[in-house]
């Protein structure tokens, strides 16, 4: 043992300021935060442990229910709207000829846009005298009040987000998809497969592992969204943008119940962390 650790001496010594760092910045917050949720916070009086009192706040209040129900059909809205629009246009490119490199500058303009003119860009867009509603009038159909209507707002979010975020997905898409033998595809085409046999039998088999991987991330990711929806609407209209996340923002933020928040946080990281421990079990079943 002694042997075999003077030999990777300098590989354990290039490790350890990423170790700290990783412990510094991420477990230590989250341990941190664990005790927290067991305490009311005072920063004049000093803390004081309150047991479960701050999961029992939490629990029954109503909001955090609602707030829960907001969180699952955002991460739904997402999945169905937002995940496949990457995969599409990322398949779409790769079978370019020509134009290929504007495409995908193209697609990533979005991510480059500051989060201020971004939201006031959408705000104008989805403005009942905006772009979005002319363009319906002139199809002779009804304004939408997009940021105002409870069935339209959370709806809105996920279309803005969407624009604005796919262009990272399709760059990491786009790289799997171009790491596939082209020599497949051409036996496929010798075989008389068209376009949409290449991309089924093919293409989404090859990077099925990178599509469950963007997929817990995308559902990690979501559970934590509250910037749109505080920027946009602050959880409205009637709390229908209220995601949990923003809720957490709320009680430290807002009602400086940093008890509650850690709380919160807590029961979002066992749940997170279960989905994450599930996923993986299923991925190496599949292997």
């Amino acid at each position: 043992m002694a042997g075999k650790l003077r030999r990777h001496f300098w590989g354990y010594a290039f490790l350890v300021p990423a170790i700290v760092v990783f412990a510094l910045f991420l477990w230590m917050p989250i341990v941190k935060g664990m005790v927290y949720s067991l305490q009311h916070i005072d920063f004049v009086k000093g803390n004081t442990y309150v047991g479960l009192d701050n999961y029992r706040t939490v629990l029954s209040d109503p909001v955090a229910g609602k707030a829960v129900r907001n969180s699952l059909y955002y991460m739904a809205l997402c999945l169905l709207i937002g995940f496949w629009v990457p995969i599409g246009f990322a398949i779409a490119i790769s079978e370019l000829r020509r134009f290929q490199g504007f495409a995908r500058v193209a697609a990533y303009l979005p991510n480059v846009i500051p989060v201020v003119v971004l939201y006031g860009l959408w705000r104008w867009l989805y403005d009942p005298i905006g772009p979005f509603n002319a363009l319906l009038m002139k199809l002779g159909l009804d304004q939408i009040a997009f940021l105002t209507n409870p069935s339209w707002s959370m709806i809105a979010i996920v279309i803005m987000e969407t624009w604005q975020q796919f262009g990272s997905a399709l760059l990491i898409y786009l790289a799997a998809v171009l790491t596939v033998p082209r020599d497949w595809y051409e036996a496929a085409e010798i075989d008389g497969a068209g376009v949409w046999q290449r991309i089924r039998h093919i293409t989404l088999p090859s990077i099925r592992h990178l599509i469950v991987l963007m997929l817990l991330l995308q559902v990690i990711g979501t559970s934590q969204g509250f910037q749109s929806q505080l920027a946009l609407l602050d959880g409205g209209p009637n709390n229908t943008t209220m995601t949990y996340a923003l809720l957490i923002n709320k009680y430290a933020f807002t009602r400086l119940d940093y008890g509650a928040a850690s709380a919160m946080g807590v029961l979002m990281f066992v749940v997170l962390g279960l989905v994450a421990i599930v996923q993986y079990r299923w991925q190496a079943k599949e292997e």
